[in-house]
């Protein structure tokens, strides 16, 4: 006699006494089917339909009169053609866009992720090893609808998200663009790829636009981030903040199903030779100030370039000693989502 389980049972008398209710051309689908998963919206699609998307992006615009974008608040009027510390005025410049194999793997998938590389920067660091683009300004001006177009390629070539890299100084332009995108049929999930140097005022203003934050975290040291990024004494207070603010707007960055990331705070450190990023003391804070499962991605594949070799203590790459020394302080705070890298050291 073969056993019939009690769940077996008591799915088959139900669907007996329901069976002669339901309409021949639907009684092959399942009674107990699972609703289908709910499909993810970015964020911002909702402020587009209210309009609040574009205001905010004129709102930031009119900010470019007297820029205070980011926390160097040179004050200089963009719009007449004035140049921050950045280097930028009002006109876009984007030095390539493309999807992008080598970012995080919940943000790659199966098209690479989206990037679109803005020129120049507000930290200008000494190691940088986009410097061309960064502080030599390589790129092309572009128009607001040139970028908004670039954006809805990258998602037609199947990019699961548009990730836009040294956003700072260029976050009016980002939601301008993305306002003309969304009208263009986008909607994939924004990723913001920061420094991590961002004033908590400017911030607010993207709360509800962004989908991902991906700020770096470099220093923990006043001193040292001084020295190696032009004078930035401010950047380790600043940094703080701004990521306690990105994490209220996003919270903790969890994959979906299919092993994308869709939303949430995504956490960078690049380590350095010599304790000169400070990392033990970086994830002591993560691990005080942040949930446990926050993702954190440590780097290794610092590499001495631009002007790294006119100071010493950087100029190597670190050792694999270094390397695992970090790794297991983390794992040690007690934080349970890292990206753990694998680069030849030496």
């Amino acid at each position: 006699m073969k056993f019939v389980s009690r769940r077996n049972m008591i799915r088959s008398v139900i669907y007996s006494a329901f069976s002669g209710l339901i309409p021949r051309q639907f009684s092959e689908i399942s009674f107990f089917q699972r609703k289908p998963e709910r499909v993810f919206e970015p964020s911002y699609l909702r402020l587009h339909r209210s309009g609040e998307l574009k205001r905010r992006g004129e709102k930031l615009w009119a900010m470019l009169e007297s820029c205070e974008l980011c926390p160097r608040m040179c004050k200089v009027n963009k719009l007449k053609g004035e140049k921050g510390f950045c280097q930028a005025d009002s006109t876009l410049e984007i030095s390539s866009a493309h999807p992008h194999f080598g970012e995080e793997r919940p943000l790659v998938g199966k098209g690479g992720s989206g990037t679109i590389f803005l020129s120049n920067c507000s930290l200008r660091c000494v190691f940088c090893i986009n410097y061309s683009i960064s502080q030599e300004g390589e790129g092309t001006r572009r128009t607001i609808d040139h970028f908004a177009g670039m954006m809805l390629s990258l998602q037609k070539m199947g990019c699961p998200n548009i990730n836009v890299v040294t956003p700072t100084h260029y976050s009016p332009h980002i939601l301008l663009a993305l306002d003309k995108a969304v009208s263009g049929g986008l909607k994939v999930p924004l990723v913001y790829n920061t420094c991590g140097w961002e004033r908590t005022e400017v911030l607010k203003m993207l709360d509800g636009i962004v989908d991902i934050y991906l700020p770096d975290f470099k220093y923990f040291n006043g001193q040292k981030a001084a020295r190696y990024s032009s004078g930035a004494s401010e950047y380790p207070e600043v940094t703080k903040q701004a990521l306690l603010e990105m994490h209220r707007q996003v919270g903790v960055a969890k994959p979906a199903a299919g092993g994308l990331m869709q939303r949430g705070l995504m956490i960078r450190h690049l380590v350095m030779p010599n304790k000169a990023s400070d990392s033990e003391k970086i994830i002591d804070w993560i691990a005080d100030n942040l949930p446990a499962d926050t993702y954190l991605n440590i780097m290794s594949q610092y590499s001495p370039t631009y002007k790294a070799f006119d100071y010493p203590e950087i100029s190597r790459r670190i050792t694999r000693e270094e390397y695992s020394s970090v790794v297991n302080h983390a794992k040690a705070a007690g934080l349970t989502n890292l990206e753990i890298q694998g680069y030849r050291f030496g």
